[in-house]
């Protein structure tokens, strides 16, 4: 059975007080963190403790990674991470061709190697614009991949948002897959109040190959996510019961 994680960016809105009371009312153990709580990472772990949660995975910035290693191993070492994701990059530095892809994923690999020395997993968390063709036919996410010292935390929704199914790159990378981000997308125009997106279960995403595919690639985490919702406990409550059903 995987483990199911929260990924506490969904929850950035409300105080962290709240959500972590929030999620031990629903029975949830695992979190993944993201920037603000690193500012002060021995406070977030006392409060992580106070309610029997664990940041098993966080996503940390390149540029914090690449930048400064030991702060960042310093960060997961406090507060018990086991996994430490790139999430993102910015629109201007994302390449347009195969030597800018394959360009990048040298250096995310290489901004990895002080995090793998230290016995901590690594990798990267997508977006869309990573299975999006640049002029040449190069995804992005096939350089990345391409990268033995990376693995990778593929969103699901993200996947479909691109137009993609998500069971097939699960298959393609089985063996690559550190975590899944588990989350819904809403059908054309509706929950624009909320980016698009909606609660799992709610929305769009056919979860029903999708669970099979992460069976027999013996996914070990599940993170649920909400990029906006205007309602975190009713957003964490129908998920962890879709999540319920799913395994």
């Amino acid at each position: 059975m995987p483990a199911i994680s929260y990924q506490l960016y969904s929850s950035r809105n409300w105080p962290i007080e709240e959500t972590v009371a929030m999620l031990e009312d629903l029975g949830v153990e695992e979190v993944e963190g993201f920037g603000p709580l690193y500012d002060d990472p021995a406070a977030t772990k006392a409060l992580l403790d106070a309610h029997g949660l664990k940041m098993t995975t966080g996503h940390f910035a390149l540029d914090l990674v690449e930048g400064d290693p030991e702060r960042t191993l310093e960060i997961a070492r406090i507060l018990g991470v086991e996994a430490v994701i790139v999430p993102w990059i910015a629109p201007d530095l994302r390449p347009t061709d195969k030597a800018g892809w394959q360009a990048l994923a040298e250096r995310v690999a290489k901004a990895g190697e002080p995090i793998r020395a230290a016995g901590l997993a690594y990798g990267w968390h997508n977006h869309d614009f990573e299975f999006l063709p640049c002029d040449d036919g190069t995804l992005g996410i096939e350089e990345i991949a391409a990268q033995p010292g990376i693995g990778l935390e593929l969103d699901l929704a993200w996947i479909h948002v691109a137009g993609e199914d998500p069971s097939e790159w699960i298959e393609k990378y089985a063996g690559k897959i550190l975590a899944v981000h588990i989350k819904d997308r809403a059908p054309a125009g509706e929950k624009e109040d909320e980016g698009g997106w909606a609660d799992l279960g709610e929305g769009e995403v056919d979860y029903t190959h999708i669970i099979l595919a992460l069976g027999e690639a013996e996914v070990e985490r599940w993170v649920i996510e909400h990029d906006n919702p205007s309602d975190h406990r009713r957003f964490a409550t129908r998920s962890f019961n879709a999540v319920s059903m799913f395994v």
